[in-house]
């Protein structure tokens, strides 16, 4: 139970006190009303006496009466009803509520964790620690209240409107005071009527109520005296007399109202009276809280079934002066009492309430008279009820110990006689049914509980026990099971009461006088009066357990008031436990809250449901945790509590509810129904948040620019940004390197400081730490995230983004004034549309979500100014569908079309704010020991001014080619603005994919066949007499965008004026070259752009197409160079080499191909050219069809200008052509040329990056370079060919190129890189490094191109060995300097080759002469040597013996020139 204010002595004290009668004549009723009161009202702040009362008992002992109080009431002769006692209880609960800060609120219900570990721990473990927090918190809590009020407030109403029953005395009259006013003519002859009066009431068979303690009740005569306005002499004169009729002992003149009006009205008294007048007044609880009074009682009386037990008695008439019972509030304020007025209006309730309210009580008293009433009370106690009491005491015990002498003792005797003594006592269940066994007045056994009862009233509780114990057993003997109950119950009470506590509670004692009144007696009151008692007894002791088993096992049907106050106290007890229960007090509480709503105490039902929803919150009992909301609402709803009930249904809503479909539809409803309640009472107030959807604010993204063109026809529209796109990391980085590229071009190859790439779509992936930019004119797009909890659709109606814009000029004046912000909410919440020339709101009009779905919205924003715009969330009307063929929860068919949904009537507007979190900080110490947030601006856009906008369409774009292949398309740049466009520029990370032409596009004409053919090349007819010889022509690579400091990725696009009015366009061929690996390419493109100006913060755009290729196999061209063994040609030059060429048809007919046709085949190099085909053959072109290959061979020369001698060779690149058809293909233009620089030149910048960064670390010597230098060639073939395609029965002319560079002599090339096989894995070897450098040393092949030799003899010779036995024959020796520095060379003729293979193979000679020559080369100088051998026998000999060494001049380091490589000299020697 909860704790009490007054301590269980008292209670019990105060439960069972002396009961006085006042009978009153009209005059001093009149008096006493003048203070708006009755006399019993006047006296009953003052009854409890505040000094020691003594008192004799039977045995002459000295007995202390302590802190005795008396009860004043008027006399009735009818007993309560029993609908005006439930009025009168449920009244006093119901005025008795929390303090006004105690007041329900569920949105601020307190955070409250039980942190249970284990739920499946059992009840029985130790596990107070764990909820030690949670009951710290609970008592702390608002909700959570240590007293309860209305709970002792019930109590105490409940035992005053006890009637008075004929098995006990507590509540009969012990006496009766008779009240006369002085100023009746006569108040003698009053007194003797009311004496008339009171003796006709007692004695007269007509009255079987109220009841009367004994026959010679006490009268006390009391002369009401009217200071103010009466004649104080007349009243002690007739004081006087009353004293000589009476006796002093008898009689009292009370002087009252001594205040008169002339006094100072500011002068403050106290008023004790209000808390006894409006405890238990009716009006003090509003008539509108549970309906009208009038309704809830004609419910109650419409009942057969008597309610607590109380038995109804029919009403007579009796004069309005005797009825002052405690009921008495419902009577009138002359104090009739003729049952309840049914039929007042509940307004005619809510006057008497400010009436009585508005009215002071005791205005005409003074503080004299408050002592005065108080000496009245303790003057009647002392000389008139406790002597009364002793000498009625007395005389009760003479008369038992006279009458049961004899009889009682004989029985008794013999009972023990035979039964061995004590009476065994039987239990309730084997008792018959003798309730109604009635004792005649003069009973002995009822004079004993006479006695009993008057002991215990005069707190004598030794001498009441004990002969409650006597009664008690006389009862059970005779089975007067009423009788028997009632002296079990006091007894319990006097045992416990007395003082040192001799013996212990004797609490089965009430449990059988609880189950007696209960099932025998059928006397809920009664039983209800012994559960009180003892449950307030147990809990004194610590027996909760007991306490709260003892209160929840009355609970029952019959009155859901009382159940609902017994749950609510067992609930208490259950947390005051010693191991708290805290889910048990939690459950019990919903049970209470449940009796309360049922008995029309809706406050209280709310009180219990909040205290009870802190204990199942956040635990996961989501169906607890619903129905405990649902009833907050419904209770709060009844209540007008409505911001209460809305957050109530909120919380049902949010939560993740496992309700089914057709519960969760309810709940929708009666948050939507009260919602909407609460937005007609404050139509003016800003739009609140609605619970639904829910809105994954994390998922928003925000998309600035129009959405993008589809295809028309051939043209397609630049693949830009859309939402449609999913984010990739990769390509997102990608893009920005391409605008850091392209600024930092076009800022002189630095990047500004305050560069902010460009962001077009804005998620949780992108950077959102600064404000992104918006353009004027152009729409804003939000996609937010929306969820449906429920398994019931939603139906949104109106949706629109709410925002508030910042208007701001960029341009740079001073003295800018700030102007008012705008904002739209107030627009929404009417839906206006005023504001829409400075920022025009889309609006859906709606927008349906299923069962659970997830959905996206797309809402637009078209801001007309710049200035800075805050987008705060989200307007719309939340409603639910009905759909014909289903009930609540059921989804509606799928198919049912946009506009068609139906809603069910019940729809409110609200709002949902878009707050999104920012990323979590991580980059100072500070940062990282704690938990801090960035900002997310993707929100909060910069809306500057108009900018130029650029569509881009592509015309006749393939989407698959050959690898290799070159297919012409065209562009079409579109200002679709209307500001002016300059500075466009492509950039792209594969420059080798596309071209748009170089300067030297329009040097060469087309040919008639070009344009025949639609060839995307330029084409001259050629000479059929110039078969297979090369024709040569020279560029520079800075005409096609290479040299100087341009870069390839960076290409600028040709504009007329360098500008791109508004509204016009321009279109450009564009080439394209399919890459050389198969497979599907992704190939960016970033068109970059400004504006003319340059005031906007936004100083440049970008837009942004990705091309999917998809390339198949083609042609495989692998490509050697070797030097010539002809070390002279007809032009006396030496150094000329042979490049071999093998082409091969990779291609599997899988794209329809039929055959390909080499037609040319070109050379691109500073230093060499293609001079002629070696091996011409009878067809012009080489055809080769799938997996077939072809094998060229060409002699190469030096250019011209490189045999001039020049140190450094020339920028000009030399394009020599071969043509194998009819037509030449210009190799020294667009696209040919373009594609070659894209593709040669820029993998080469790619391979020279990483040597020219290292070439610090270990740059070889320069003797060493020098040797190097003479293999390299740099040249570069390009093979030009043309594929027929048959498609849809029509043969197609495909054309591409492909590249070989060539490096070194005797390394082959191809022309795409082969996939290099991974390296295995190997173990992981830790060393230490040396700091010696090793010297770098060519390498044989290198050492092999230094000195180039070459033998010049006859292939075979004949001699006459018989005429002369030595054959000599002239050899000329020719050697080659291929380097650029003078070079010495020493020549050995002497042979080193002794193995036997050697001689027996090649046999022997001898080479005559000198054996060593040593000989000092010039710069790329040839010199022949002229040597003879000697042979003297025939055969086949090998001339290659010659051993040559050679060095650099001026250095040291001699290097051997290494001559296998080179093809064997064989000579036949003939004899003739």
């Amino acid at each position: 139970m909860a704790q009490c204010l007054l301590s269980v002595q008292e209670f019990l004290q105060d439960s069972f006190i002396p009961q006085v009668a006042a009978l009153c004549s009209d005059e001093s009723e009149k008096l006493a009303r003048k203070n708006q009161l009755s006399f019993c009202e006047l006296v009953r702040p003052f009854c409890r006496l505040s000094t020691e009362v003594h008192m004799r008992d039977p045995n002459n002992q000295l007995h202390v009466i302590k802190n005795l109080k008396i009860a004043v009431n008027g006399i009735d002769t009818q007993p309560p009803l029993q609908a005006a006692i439930r009025k009168l209880l449920n009244d006093v609960v119901a005025a008795n509520q929390p303090a006004e800060g105690l007041v329900p609120n569920v949105i601020t219900a307190g955070d409250y964790d039980l942190n249970i570990g284990d739920r499946s721990v059992k009840a029985s473990v130790p596990w107070y620690n764990c909820w030690k927090e949670t009951l710290t918190e609970l008592n702390k809590s608002k909700f959570y209240s240590a007293t309860t009020t209305w709970f002792e407030s019930y109590r105490e109403s409940f035992f005053q409107c006890m009637p008075a029953s004929d098995h006990e005395f507590l509540n009969h009259f012990l006496a009766c005071m008779l009240v006369v006013s002085s100023h009746e003519p006569e108040p003698v002859e009053q007194f003797l009527k009311l004496s008339q009066e009171q003796h006709r009431i007692q004695h007269s068979n007509d009255y079987s109520y109220p009841k009367w303690f004994t026959p010679n009740t006490l009268k006390y005569y009391v002369l009401l005296h009217d200071v103010s306005g009466g004649d104080e002499k007349r009243a002690d004169s007739i004081y006087e007399e009353m004293i000589q009729r009476y006796g002093t002992q008898g009689c009292y003149l009370l002087k009252i109202n001594s205040r008169t009006s002339s006094k100072e009205a500011d002068e403050q008294i106290p008023d004790p009276w209000s808390q006894y007048i409006q405890k238990n007044s009716i009006h003090s609880q509003d008539s509108d809280e549970d309906g009208s009074n009038a309704a809830l009682l004609n419910r109650n009386l419409d009942h057969d079934v008597p309610v607590d037990g109380l038995e109804s008695h029919e009403e007579d008439n009796l004069s309005n002066s005797l009825k002052t019972h405690p009921l008495d509030q419902f009577s009138d304020v002359g104090g009739s009492f003729d049952g309840l007025d049914n039929g007042r209006p509940p307004g005619a309730m809510t006057e008497t309430k400010k009436t009585m309210t508005g009215t002071p009580h005791g205005s005409c008293l003074t503080l004299t008279d408050h002592d005065r009433i108080r000496q009245f009370i303790q003057e009647f106690t002392f000389r008139g009820l406790i002597p009364h009491v002793e000498k009625t005491i007395r005389q009760l015990n003479d008369q038992l110990i006279s009458r049961k002498g004899l009889s009682r003792s004989l029985l008794s005797a013999t009972k023990k006689w035979f039964t061995g003594g004590k009476v065994p006592e039987k239990s309730v269940n084997e008792l018959k049914n003798t309730s109604g066994l009635l004792y005649p007045p003069e009973a002995p056994e009822l004079q004993i509980r006479k006695m009993a009862d008057l002991c215990f009233l005069v707190q004598h509780y030794d001498l009441a026990y004990s002969c409650y114990h006597t009664a008690k057993k006389d009862f059970l003997n005779d089975q007067a099971m009423l009788y028997a109950a009632g002296a079990l119950e006091m007894a319990a009470v006097s045992a416990f009461l007395q003082p040192g506590a001799p013996r212990p509670y004797p609490a089965h004692y009430m449990d059988t006088a609880i189950q007696t009144y209960r099932d025998i007696c059928k006397s809920m009151a009664l039983a209800e009066r012994c559960v009180l008692l003892s449950a307030e007894i147990l809990k004194s002791q610590g027996k909760f357990s007991e306490s709260a088993s003892l209160l929840i096992r009355l609970t029952s049907e019959d009155s859901d008031l009382r159940s609902a106050l017994l749950l609510e106290q067992g609930a208490h007890c259950f947390i005051n436990m010693k191991s708290p229960m805290v889910r048990k007090f939690a459950f019990h509480m919903i049970l209470a809250g449940h009796r309360f709503s049922k008995a029309g105490q809706k406050k209280h039902a709310l009180r219990c449901y909040c205290q009870a929803m802190q204990v199942y919150k956040g635990k996961g009992w989501s169906l607890a945790e619903d129905h405990i909301n649902f009833t907050i609402g419904r209770q709060s709803v009844t209540l007008r509590q409505l911001d209460n009930a809305v957050s109530a249904f909120r919380h049902i809503l949010i939560n993740d509810s496992k309700q089914p479909a057709s519960q969760q539809g309810t709940f929708l409803r009666e948050y939507l129904f009260v919602y909407k309640n609460v937005c007609q009472q404050s139509p003016d107030s800003p739009l609140p948040q609605l619970p639904l959807p829910y809105i994954n604010s994390s998922e928003t993204r925000v998309f600035f620019g129009h959405d993008r063109r589809p295809a028309e026809g051939e043209k397609q529209a630049a693949t830009h940004v859309s939402l449609d796109q999913e984010y990739d990391g990769d390509s997102s980085q990608q893009w920005r390197e391409l605008e850091e590229q392209v600024v930092a071009v076009v800022n002189r190859g630095v990047l500004p400081a305050n560069f902010q790439p460009t962001q077009y779509c804005l998620s949780s992936n992108s950077d959102n730490s600064k404000f992104p930019f918006a353009v004027a004119q152009e729409p804003v797009t939000v996609e937010v995230s929306f969820k449906n909890p429920l398994k019931v659709p939603l139906l949104l109606t109106d949706l629109s983004l709410l925002w508030k814009f910042q208007p701001k000029d960029f341009s740079p004046k001073q003295n800018e004034e700030l102007k008012e912000p705008i904002s739209n909410e107030k627009d929404l919440l009417s839906k206006g549309k005023s504001f829409s020339d400075i920022i025009g709101t889309e609006e859906i009009n709606e927008f349906l979500l299923n069962n659970e779905e997830t959905k996206i919205a797309r809402l637009k924003l078209f801001p007309h100014q710049a200035g800075e715009l805050h987008i705060l969330g989200i307007v719309y009307n939340l409603s639910t569908i009905q759909s014909a063929n289903s009930l609540d929860g059921v989804a509606p068919p799928n198919n049912v079309p946009t506009g068609k949904f139906i809603s069910n009537g019940m729809s409110v507007r609200g709002r949902h704010d878009l707050e999104i979190q920012g990323p979590r900080l991580n980059g100072t110490k500070e940062e990282k020991t704690s938990i801090q947030y960035g900002p997310d601006r993707r929100l909060d856009p910069i809306i500057t001014p108009q900018m130029p906008l650029l569509e881009v369409f592509f015309i006749n774009f393939p989407t698959g080619l050959l690898c290799g292949e070159i297919r012409k398309a065209h562009v079409e740049f579109v200002n679709v603005s209307k500001s002016p466009l300059t500075g466009l520029k492509v950039v792209s990370k594969r420059p080798e994919f596309f071209t748009f032409g170089s300067n030297t596009a329009v040097l060469t004409p087309l040919s008639p066949a070009a344009s025949m053919n639609c060839s995307a090349y330029k084409t001259v007819i050629t000479d059929s007499t110039s078969g297979c010889s090369a024709l040569t022509s020279s560029v520079t690579p800075i005409d096609f965008g290479f040299g100087g400091r341009n870069q390839p990725e960076v290409v600028d696009i040709p504009l007329t004026d360098s500008v791109l009015a508004p509204g016009a366009s321009v279109q450009l061929p564009l080439w394209l070259r399919g890459p050389d690996e198969e497979g599907v390419h992704e190939i960016n493109f970033l068109f970059y752009y400004e504006s003319t100006e340059k005031q906007s913060p936004m100083r440049h755009r970008v837009l942004r197409h990705t091309a999917v290729i998809c390339t198949s196999k083609s042609l495989n061209v692998r490509a050697t160079v070797s030097r010539s063994n002809a070390l002279e040609d007809e032009e006396r030059r030496g150094g000329n080499m042979l490049a071999f060429v093998d082409v091969e048809n990779m291609n599997t007919s899988e794209a329809a191909v039929k055959e390909f046709h080499v037609v040319q085949v070109s050379s691109s190099s500073r230093t060499w050219k293609l001079q002629k085909s070696v091996n011409p053959t009878a067809d012009k072109d080489t055809k080769l069809t799938s997996r077939e290959r072809s094998k060229m061979c060409f002699k190469v020369v030096r250019c011209k200008q490189s045999c001039l001698g020049a140190e450094q060779p020339s920028d000009n690149y030399t394009f020599g052509d071969i043509v194998f058809g009819g037509e030449q293909i210009i190799s020294s233009t667009t696209p040919c040329a373009d594609f070659f620089f894209r593709s040669c030149l820029s993998q080469f910048k790619k391979k020279t990056l990483p040597h020219i960064n290292g070439s610090l670390k270990s740059s070889p010597d320069e003797p060493v370079r020098l040797i190097q230098k003479c293999s390299e060639v740099n040249l570069n073939i390009i093979v030009l060919w043309k594929a027929y395609v048959i498609e849809d029965n029509k043969q197609l002319i495909l054309e591409g190129q492909h590249h070989v560079t060539l490096h070194t002599i005797g390394t082959e090339a191809l022309s795409f890189p082969q996939k290099q096989e991974p390296p295995e894995m190997v173990l992981l070897r830790f060393s230490k490094p040396e700091n010696t450098a090793v010297a770098v040393r060519p390498s044989p092949e290198q050492l092999s191109n230094l000195i180039k030799t070459s033998l010049h003899y006859p292939e075979s010779f004949n001699h006459q060995f018989h005429q002369k036995s030595l054959c000599i024959v002239p050899v000329t020796l020719v050697l080659s300097n291929s380097s650029q520095a003078e070079v010495e060379v020493i020549i050995d003729l002497r042979h080193k080759t002794t193995s036997p293979e050697a001689l027996e193979i090649h046999g022997s000679f001898t080479w005559l002469g000198q054996t060593q020559y040593k000989l000092q080369l010039k710069s790329q100088e040839v010199f022949s040597l002229k040597l003879n051998a000697c042979f003297v026998h025939t055969g086949i000999y090998n001339l290659g013996t010659p051993r040559v060494f050679a060095k650099l001049a001026n250095q040291v380091t001699l290097f051997e020139t290494n001559q296998q490589s080179s093809m064997p000299a064989l000579i036949v020697i003939n004899n003739m």
